[in-house]
């Protein structure tokens, strides 16, 4: 995708949004459903299997799970993820879920509008993220139930599709469908983007800041700029859910401040009162999230070609981009030839051209021992098409991801895994592959402890084994799937400072982004957040966390802003009725 030039984005456009959320993947949506007002309470009719978290939430059952203390709930807490957030979340979701069993949820959703806090989600599709570019006949590793986001079973939007009591996995298909009906049926359409691309995003200088004046926090102004510019981009669609997104915005910023000025006679001093603390409270949702200013730029992508450049301020930003943007690469010779390819949808493709690949093709290497490798190599033979399979790993090595998968659960993969053991390449300095193999699936080869050093254009692979031996084939097509990694292009050093170790990339498994582990705010940049795989949440089950854990810290420091505001006003009340009794009471106040 082309991205624009620094230059072609008029600064003098920009608007600002308290919340800027870049990735509308689940991550994504479900901090926007928290964001929205939909509010977790202790549900008075359940109880926690867990006796010492259940007596903790007894203590504060009149408050929301987003405003109590995330730290002290967490406490005690083990579960299989790093993040305490996410396992308490998780726990509260689905209670003793690594257990097998399927208690229901232990809260209770309520819709209360006056905690909604204005955000946009900007994606680069339609809400769902990368599980609309997944292979779409594969099945997922977490069971359908635990894909789901709060409020709407996956069960309901997926009837008569169980495939068995003991095995609930979905398709990405069907994920992919669920998210985005999950978005209708929430009515959190108002909130998301489609199709664009963020090109930067930079922190402002105190200076910068000050330059924008008083505009900068006039909530109706800001959101209505924003909605003018999307609005625009999008005249020519009515079903991206854009219409009416400054008036969501700044309707639901107005409801319960305005309530809480709802009392006693209406004269002129206390209509001046409540007209200061209308607009005070509502400029609060701004300066009370605000941790800095930061400068938002990209483009909308519309039908053909067209790009439609943006640029606004956000008081905060939260990354929830995932971590499959960048596949890993071997950086070996040949690796961009036109065989090579770094993701199963291109193998789909492939399968799915009549004549491309056959029984009678040349085979199909696959490099790689995780699970898209073995999707790779199920879809393969599924096509009737012989797969060599190279890894670096012993086969019998402790740390391959099918050692963690239940037999029962996952029996196409552990089929995968016995073909890694079992059929493995003859260990003689053999360098035909069409000879003879002891393998019991003629179809597939296993390669362990081999590793690839080129890829000709003659469409042969060179591989050296542990003993130091070359092995040369000849294949049709070749797919390295050795993982992915976040491309974070749009921060500075393209994120890397953001990391545990700043040295290094950020990536989901060795290097993820460092964070205070209840706020998920980044430890080097206040005001920006990040959440799922960006944090070493991989699962959907777990990255609901982050969600968690942000909308509690904005909610905080919001309520901290607006109790601040109400205490200054009162301050100046008081001096101004110091002032009027001062001058004999004349001027017309009350008596």
């Amino acid at each position: 995708m082309p991205l624009l030039e620094e230059g072609s984005v008029p600064r003098d456009c920009t608007q600002t949004v308290p919340v800027v959320i870049i990735g509308n993947g689940p991550s994504g949506i479900c901090l926007s459903y928290l964001l929205s007002g939909y509010t977790p309470y202790l549900d008075p009719m359940a109880v926690h299997p867990n006796p010492i978290l259940y007596r903790k939430l007894q203590e504060a059952k009149q408050l929301p799970i987003t405003e109590q203390d995330l730290e002290f709930l967490c406490e005690g807490l083990e579960g299989r993820s790093g993040n305490p957030v996410a396992v308490l979340f998780d726990t509260l979701l689905h209670p003793n879920a690594d257990l097998g069993f399927e208690f229901p949820s232990v809260l209770q959703w309520r819709m209360e509008k006056k905690h909604n806090i204005p955000h946009l989600i900007l994606g680069k599709a339609t809400p769902g993220g990368a599980w609309h570019a997944m292979e779409g006949s594969m099945l997922t590793i977490s069971l359908g139930v635990w894909m789901e986001l709060p409020g709407v079973n996956y069960k309901d939007l997926t009837s008569g599709k169980r495939r068995s009591v003991s095995n609930d996995r979905a398709t990405p298909d069907e994920i992919s469908s669920y998210y985005k009906n999950y978005v209708k049926l929430m009515g959190l359409q108002k909130n998301f983007v489609d199709n664009t691309y963020v090109t930067s995003v930079q922190k402002l200088h105190r200076s910068h800041e000050k330059t924008l004046g008083n505009d900068k926090y006039t909530v109706n102004g800001q959101l209505n700029g924003v909605k003018k510019r999307f609005d625009y981009s999008n005249k020519n669609s009515t079903d991206n859910g854009q219409n009416g997104l400054v008036n969501g915005f700044s309707n639901e910023l107005q409801n319960g401040m305005e309530n809480n000025s709802r009392s006693g006679d209406i004269g002129e001093e206390d209509e001046d009162k409540r007209g200061k603390e209308r607009v005070r409270e509502s400029t609060g949702v701004s300066q009370g999230l605000s941790q800095g200013l930061w400068e938002v730029r990209g483009y909308q992508q519309l039908q053909g070609d067209t790009h439609v450049p943006f640029s606004l301020f956000a008081e905060n930003v939260v990354l929830a981009t995932g971590a499959s943007d960048s596949p890993a690469r071997l950086g070996v010779e040949g690796e961009d030839l036109p065989y090579v390819f770094h993701s199963v949808r291109d193998l789909g493709v492939a399968v799915s051209c009549h004549g491309k690949l056959g029984s009678s093709s040349d085979p199909v290497l696959v490099v790689g021992a995780g699970l898209s490798a073995a999707d790779a190599v199920l879809c393969t033979l599924n096509h009737r098409v012989s797969v060599l399979h190279a890894f670096r790993k012993r086969a019998d090595d402790p740390g391959l991801i099918f050692k963690q998968l239940p037999k029962t659960l996952y029996p196409e993969y552990h089929r995968v895994y016995h073909m890694m053991c079992s059929q493995v390449y003859p260990a003689s300095p053999v360098a035909n592959p069409t000879s003879s193999s002891p393998s019991l699936f003629p179809d597939y080869t296993s390669f362990p402890e081999h590793c690839v050093l080129s890829f000709q254009p003659d469409m042969h692979c060179v591989m050296r084994g542990s003993n130091g031996v070359l092995r040369v084939f000849k294949v049709s097509m070749v797919l390295v799937l050795i993982g992915t990694y976040p491309n974070l292009f749009f921060l500075k050093e393209q994120g890397q400072y953001l990391g545990l170790d700043p040295s290094r990339p950020i990536s989901c498994r060795q290097n993820p982004i460092d964070i205070n582990p209840y706020t998920f705010e980044c430890n080097a940049e206040p005001g920006l957040f990040a959440m799922g795989p960006l944090v070493g949440d991989n699962f959907v089950r777990f990255l609901k966390g982050g969600a968690l854990g942000i909308a509690n810290c904005l909610r905080k420091r919001l309520k901290q802003r607006i109790e601040k505001n109400r205490k200054l006003i009162t301050e100046e009340e008081g001096c101004g009725r110091r002032e009027r009794e001062g001058s004999g009471g004349r001027g017309g106040g009350f008596v």
